[in-house]
């Protein structure tokens, strides 16, 4: 195998003081959008983390609307690879005005068992696709919409969840929704 020097344009013999950032508003705003969105991605990533790990669960996801009632997977934390569903899109036909206004208004669904729950065959055929068993959404609520859902999802057996299950994933909605980098996203 044969190497090859990596080529840079930086220039060894220059005064690193005498570059100086560029006051470009353009490229000031484009920091900061990055900046905001490292700060979103890091906080969510750990959020979904500590989750996973608080509630012994095989995954937890941030799914993200990008549209209204459109989205995808955009985070997940996995005790197994194999769980992954990292950028699926929900079943569009199950996931309507009426769901979303429920979520809106505060909802939180915790199903024990997706097999005994009553639930839409659509929403059932969707959950068995993504191998969930049992099932915990609670909704991320920005002022102005709703922006995402928060789930915890248990793959191999049902699991019943319990208040404090419920509570801890409220809380970690809350704390997402009131970071000044998703209000701004």
């Amino acid at each position: 195998m044969t190497s090859h020097p990596v080529q840079s344009n930086f220039n060894r013999d220059s005064d690193p003081s005498e570059h100086k950032p560029s006051g470009d508003p353009g490229l000031r705003g484009f920091a900061n959008r990055l900046a905001k969105t490292m700060e979103r991605d890091a906080l969510v990533q750990k959020t979904t983390d500590e989750l996973r790990d608080f509630l012994q669960v095989d995954r937890v996801v941030l799914y993200y609307f990008y549209r209204q009632w459109k989205g995808q997977v955009t985070f997940e934390s996995l005790n197994s690879d194999e769980f992954s569903i990292f950028g699926t899109t929900g079943a569009d036909d199950c996931f309507n005005d009426n769901y979303a206004e429920m979520y809106l208004e505060g909802r939180v669904r915790a199903i024990a068992d997706i097999e005994l729950e009553p639930i839409h065959p659509c929403h059932r055929d969707f959950l068995r696709s993504i191998q969930v068993r049992a099932n915990l959404v609670v909704p991320i609520l920005n002022p102005s919409r709703l922006w995402g859902l928060l789930v915890a999802h248990h793959c191999q057996h049902p699991r019943p969840w319990l208040p404090s299950d419920i509570e801890t994933m409220q809380k970690a909605a809350e704390t997402l929704a009131t970071s000044s980098s998703i209000r701004e996203s």
